[in-house]
């Protein structure tokens, strides 16, 4: 039996979740900033409530809504990427306003949208600390072309599925590069045991990293032309600024800001993370693509199994 479903934020995922789940049957009604209307409207009688907005726009939609939000209305984030300014996931931007109002939920996974609205077989991860919860809804959201997953992590569940996007954009850079298959391999095996760091040091849990959210995503967003951060790198290696990577895109692309938060997280936490470092270096024109993966080859040698 289909239910009451609002879609906050109209972006290429937002409207391909709604136009997924309407096909299934559910009443969706969908809001973006375009549209001029207040968000708060579409929250009564609803059963669930999901964000796709980008990340730049989490703190301030949630503070928007807090004081209208109808206790006990579940609210599914699908908003990937690391805040600038606050250092959180979109989950823990919506838990810090909504307090005990709502149960949150967190969907992620490999999921390029043009893929996903074409039809074309795919699979998620749907990750609440309340178990029963996230089961409930991989119930009602599944369908035979997006099948749906549980997990109770869902802060390594977004850390994986933010610190992805940064590993794309270097992966677009290699290729940009054409540095080779061994390359990017060596890259995204390296790239992952980064995102690591930051999922284990954020609280998540090791296993999620080897799930979908965390290297199915990767696989996904550094292998396709349809990744917007894989699409960045690619740019930036043509020698193309970060602002005209972005106009030539035309659309948000969540790496370059994730990264920057990941290197603020890193100094106070006393994390290392030499891609997130080097990625943003190139982002900011202090060093050339070519010189930043030098720079990744002349590190110390060291075990593999070493903390980064």
């Amino acid at each position: 039996m289909g239910i009451r479903i609002a879609v906050l934020g109209l972006g290429a995922w937002g409207q391909t979740l709604l136009e997924r789940w309407a096909q299934q049957g559910h009443t969706v009604t969908g809001w973006s900033r375009r549209s001029g209307s207040s968000p708060a409207e579409l929250l009564a009688n609803q059963e669930l409530v999901v964000s796709a907005v980008a990340m730049a726009g989490v703190q301030t939609l949630a503070e928007q809504l807090a004081p209208h939000w109808p206790s006990g209305l579940p609210l599914l984030s699908c908003s990937k990427g690391l805040d600038l300014h606050l250092l959180a996931t979109a989950s823990q931007l919506w838990s810090n306003q909504l307090a005990d109002a709502a149960p949150l939920l967190v969907l992620s996974g490999p999921n390029l949208a043009t893929e996903v609205r074409q039809g074309l077989p795919a699979a998620s991860v749907i990750s609440a600390a309340d178990e029963d919860l996230a089961r409930r809804f991989q119930q009602q959201l599944s369908d035979t072309s997006l099948r749906l997953y549980t997990n109770t992590d869902p802060i390594g569940t977004e850390a994986a599925g933010a610190l992805k996007n940064v590993m794309a954009v270097a992966a677009g850079i290699s290729d940009g590069l054409a540095l080779g298959s061994n390359a990017k391999a060596s890259l995204l095996c390296r790239g992952l045991a980064e995102i690591g760091v930051v999922l284990e040091g954020l609280g998540g849990a090791t296993s999620t990293l080897y799930g979908l959210a965390g290297l199915g995503d990767l696989l996904a967003t550094a292998n396709s032309s349809l990744s917007r951060n894989y699409r960045c790198g690619l740019l930036l290696a043509e020698g193309c600024s970060e602002e005209q990577a972005s106009k030539r895109i035309s659309a948000t692309v969540e790496g370059p800001r994730t990264a920057r938060a990941a290197l603020q997280l890193a100094k106070r936490k006393g994390w290392h993370l030499p891609i997130c470092e080097q990625v943003v270096q190139v982002l900011e024109g202090q060093t050339t693509p070519a010189a930043a993966v030098k720079a990744l080859m002349e590190r110390d040698l060291r075990p593999e199994l070493q903390q980064l």
